[in-house]
């Protein structure tokens, strides 16, 4: 089993409000992946870290294998949420891929 675990910190310029939404997004987003893409094993994400925390979203993924994660990353579906909840939102991204 492969894990792919990514940390993102919101963009400066958003409102609180802002951040809660795309936050909600992000989350829905990307657990609505859940079944739609092979070897995709399970996904959660985090929106609410703890006041000590440097990030405000996590996403926690495991895959079947290392081949799976490189079909997941340019799957059509995850590119749509990438392009359209994540990317345009985040201004730091930090990922760790790991066996497990």
């Amino acid at each position: 089993m492969v894990k792919h675990v990514i940390l993102w910190q919101l963009k400066d310029e958003l409102s609180e409000s802002e951040k809660t939404k795309v936050k909600e997004g992000i989350k829905a987003g990307l657990e609505g992946l859940k079944g739609t893409i092979p070897g995709l094993l399970d996904i959660h994400v985090e929106i609410n870290p703890l006041p000590s925390s440097n990030a405000d979203v996590m996403l926690d993924t495991s895959f079947a294998d290392e081949a799976s994660l490189k079909g997941y990353a340019v799957h059509p579906a995850h590119v749509a949420v990438a392009d359209g909840k994540v990317r345009p939102f985040t201004k730091t991204r930090v990922c760790m891929d790991y066996e497990a």
